[in-house]
């Protein structure tokens, strides 16, 4: 893969993340709180329909298994137990939590596809985790024992999921694919989401355009964003992006709510993003070794230029 290309792939796939720090600002300030499966529901199953609709495309055999096992661990299992973390622990706590993702990820690539974890990588992961700790927690942060076990399995779900999206790579489009997971994950929440939470209030403007948001950006565009440099980067690679998101998150609450930055906190910036970029070194290919040279063939000589 060209430097180039792979350069401008990465950028691309870092857009998801960065989008997805806006998820706290927009969930807090314009949608109904107290129904996070519900949320998660109209934020996954309207567009996942609009995009069928549209693009006309349904799985086939052994496909309808996986989209669904997909859309479970990439939207239902993670988006639900994102909503109940975030709701039950500060932002900054439900954000550390989540940083251990890439670290998982290496685990679950070296598990899948013999892929042993580079030291480089370890440090990047590691360093990403202190990073986070230092830009959100906080000394008031309080500490929720199911808020916890919530973002731990949430973060543990989606690194499986980014994981088997690459190595169970889809014969369509990556907006089909992203269709398809979206649809799927929208589909297994509907009747959690009907069951377990009481009814939507009425909905403001102000709600449609947060669902609308989160719907159109902060799940169909960015997906597929990210189910596209899922294939082609590596899981590892991907997943270290996702450091991105509490980077945007905290630079919306200092530029839209007025909270201030001390300096511990952007230096947990600049290491975030000294992780990124670290976690991009680390999974670069091995380069290509040069073919061995037949050392028993004796060298000849040139022949002497006579003039």
């Amino acid at each position: 893969m060209r430097k180039t290309s792979l350069l401008g792939d990465t950028l691309l796939t870092a857009i998801a993340p960065a989008i997805w720090g806006s998820t706290y600002l927009v969930t807090t300030q314009l949608l109904p709180a107290g129904h996070p499966l519900m949320l998660a529901m109209l934020r996954a199953l309207p567009v996942g329909l609009l995009l069928l609709v549209l693009l006309r495309q349904l799985p086939s055999g052994i496909w309808w298994l996986r989209v669904f096992v997909l859309g479970a661990l990439n939207f239902t299992i993670f988006w639900s137990l994102l909503f109940v973390s975030a709701y039950r622990l500060p932002g900054g706590v439900a954000a550390t939590v989540g940083a251990i993702q890439p670290l998982l990820v290496l685990l679950f690539s070296w598990l899948m596809f013999k892929q042993a974890p580079r030291r480089l990588g370890l440090l990047a992961g590691a360093a990403g985790i202190a990073g986070v700790a230092l830009l959100v927690l906080t000394p008031a942060a309080a500490l929720d024992a199911w808020g916890i076990g919530a973002g731990l399995l949430g973060t543990l779900s989606m690194a499986i999921g980014t994981t088997l999206s690459k190595r169970w790579r889809a014969p369509v489009a990556p907006l089909t694919f992203t269709a398809w997971q979206l649809s799927a994950g929208g589909l297994l929440l509907l009747p959690l989401a009907l069951w377990l939470e009481p009814p939507l209030p009425a909905l403001s403007a102000q709600n449609i355009a947060g669902f609308a948001y989160l719907g159109l950006v902060g799940a169909g565009l960015t997906y597929w964003l990210w189910f596209r440099g899922l294939q082609r980067l590596q899981p590892a690679a991907a997943a270290s992006l996702g450091l991105l998101s509490p980077v945007t998150a905290t630079v919306l609450g200092w530029l839209v709510l007025d909270q201030q930055l001390a300096p511990l906190q952007i230096l947990g910036a600049a290491i975030i993003l000294a992780s990124v970029w670290l976690g991009q070194w680390a999974a670069r290919p091995a380069p290509a070794k040069p073919a061995p040279t037949n050392a028993a063939r004796p060298l000849r000589h040139a022949a002497p230029v006579r003039g």
